[in-house]
């Protein structure tokens, strides 16, 4: 009877330190963790971990989001979960699905889950709406071509360093990268 332990973060440059923390203080003797979005249905360490889990086993995590965004991604789990007589525990809201309660709990939270990531799509579908209407495109402003343009010229010069080109011209790193391989592939 092991409590194994599950973090993720959706983007490389979160951090999972805190997740991390948890686990370790709620007794994990092994913890699992990837950086990938909980939408992906294809997340390798999670299935490490599932195949690591035997029956009598604790899946330990810190939040119910860290397992799935849907109610069916997290139903289908509970119920692999159960059939496998592993238990589940989420340590911010002290829910443990070895009891009754705990079962229940769950439910209702799956379900809670995936009206809270609708709820913020539809937010966010009509705020961009609303700003469209209103003449905005949303995204980053358009960089200006002369600032392109002098960055271009300072980096063929061969004088400055690519910070000094950015910090003189405005224009991102990852910007002027990206102008110079389309220079190159024309």
């Amino acid at each position: 009877m092991a409590k194994i332990g599950y973090a993720r973060v959706s983007t490389a440059d979160q951090s999972m330190d805190l997740q991390i923390d948890a686990l370790n203080a709620a007794g994990c003797e092994r913890i699992f963790g990837e950086k990938v979005s909980g939408k992906k249905n294809d997340r390798s360490e999670l299935m490490r971990c599932l195949d690591y889990l035997r029956p009598g086993d604790t899946l330990v995590i810190w939040k119910l989001d860290r397992l799935g965004r849907t109610t069916k991604q997290l139903i289908e789990l509970s119920h692999n979960l159960r059939e496998r007589e592993i238990s589940l525990q989420i340590i911010t809201l002290g829910v443990d699905t070895s009891n009754p309660a705990g079962k229940l709990f769950f439910a209702i939270m799956a379900g809670l889950a995936e009206m809270e990531a609708e709820t913020i799509r539809e937010r966010t579908k009509a705020g961009l709406e609303a700003a469209r209407a209103r003449g905005r495109n949303g995204g980053r402003p358009r960089l200006e071509q002369g600032k392109i343009d002098m960055a271009l010229t300072l980096y063929d010069s061969r004088k400055y360093t690519i910070s000094e080109i950015t910090a003189r011209t405005g224009v991102s790193k990852a910007k002027l990268y990206q102008v110079l391989k389309q220079r190159r592939n024309d």
